[in-house]
């Protein structure tokens, strides 16, 4: 029966001579006289657009720690989904390796990533960053003078 009607809405029927019925023109007037009042929202289809534009933002954290105890900062910040930039130039070689270890067991867990983008300087990535590139001629050139 529908198939019939859009037939003969496209005109290509093969009883274009009938005319519509009683019944038929009154089902298709009273499907017509549905309205859907226009102050009336589906809010499950409904999103904000801050929200989305706020959740695209990702953040990266510029951090010098001094004394171990600044690993645990640099942590939480992992587990908030923020990158990390670590600068260990005012630290000794000793305690840099421990928050090293450290910040490489965190970001095991989390399935990110660790790398040494410079002398001292190592970037840190929960997994919903993504980087590109090495920086590693440089840091391979000063490790073979060391």
């Amino acid at each position: 029966m529908a198939f019939d009607k859009l037939g003969r809405f496209f005109g290509i029927s093969d009883d274009d001579d009938e005319m519509m019925n009683e019944e038929d023109y009154n089902q298709t007037k009273d499907d017509d006289d549905v309205q859907i009042p226009l102050n009336t929202v589906n809010h499950d289809n409904v999103v904000s657009i801050k929200s989305g534009i706020a959740s695209s933002k990702s953040q990266i954290v510029l951090y010098e720690p001094r004394v171990y105890s600044d690993a645990k900062d640099v942590a939480q910040n992992l587990l908030q989904n923020k990158a990390v930039v670590i600068n260990f130039s005012r630290m000794e070689d000793s305690s840099a390796r421990r928050i090293v270890d450290f910040i490489t067991g965190t970001v095991y867990a989390l399935n990110g990533e660790i790398q040494r983008i410079g002398d001292k300087i190592f970037l840190a990535t929960p997994p919903k960053f993504v980087t590109d590139g090495k920086i590693s001629e440089l840091v391979d050139k000063k490790d073979n003078l060391d």
